[in-house]
């Protein structure tokens, strides 16, 4: 059964989630207007319910000696997930295994070597336990954010704009909060598109509300409040924003 969290743990996880090591409970309870041994509390409570599994050094592999990162999608085929996903974590240079729900793709297997003799024996031993490498990619660079949802309820301090940093040109998928009577709320996407607010090349891919996430069809209506995911290959013109946000 999931654990229920309110709106001081969910900003207790943002705060956690945007720079862990450096961020005490006194500068959390700061933010969260509570006090610091409150803040304690909710991460022990937090980290007994598996919610916070733990806190990782986020390391660039190629700044100690050149290494290289890839990325393996693989099939496990017939063979039970979990143990398969257990069992690839003692294969020397894989770092991090994800368990997918699909059939074909079903762990994501991310591996470090030196060079690309050293990944190509990682790859042998992957697929020495019967795993099948589907496809792989060597990653160039890798990105987080904390989930915007739990961010800060200040609107005078709260960004429209949470995804992303730049707003255009170079942005391709950008995280809004619909404001109060932009012009998009209350229309649907069908709608939107047909009085031409939503360019043909922006697409809106997800939509968070207080229920949940939502993947948004061209029936689906937009909401004041709305976190609006949205992506553009040719990147999100201010304009656009605009539509959402109403500035």
């Amino acid at each position: 059964m999931a654990l229920q969290i309110d709106t001081i743990d969910e900003q207790i996880l943002y705060y956690l989630s945007q720079e862990a090591r450096h961020t005490s409970a006194p500068d959390i309870a700061a933010e969260v207007d509570v006090s610091a041994p409150t803040v304690r509390n909710r991460i022990r409570r937090l980290e007994e319910a598996g919610v916070i599994r733990g806190y990782h050094a986020d390391v660039d592999y190629q700044k100690v000696g050149g290494r290289l990162t890839n990325h393996y999608v693989c099939s496990t085929g017939s063979r039970d997930r979990e143990e398969m996903a257990q069992r690839v974590l003692d294969v020397p240079g894989v770092i991090n295994v994800r368990e997918i729900m699909s059939g074909k793709g079903d762990l994501r297997i991310t591996v470090v070597g030196t060079d690309t003799d050293n990944l190509t024996r990682v790859a042998q031993g992957i697929t020495s336990l019967g795993i099948e490498i589907d496809d792989e990619d060597l990653i160039h660079r890798e990105y987080f954010r904390p989930y915007a949802p739990f961010g800060p309820r200040d609107e005078a301090s709260a960004s429209a704009v949470t995804g992303v940093a730049g707003l255009a040109g170079d942005a391709d998928v950008i995280e809004v909060l619909v404001r109060d009577a932009a012009p998009i709320a209350g229309k649907t996407l069908q709608e939107a598109n047909e009085d031409g607010l939503i360019p043909s090349d922006v697409l809106v891919v997800r939509i968070n509300r207080d229920e949940g996430s939502i993947t948004p069809t061209g029936e689906t209506t937009i909401k004041e409040r709305d976190f609006v995911t949205i992506h553009s290959r040719s990147g999100v013109t201010e304009e656009t924003l605009e539509v959402f946000t109403g500035n």
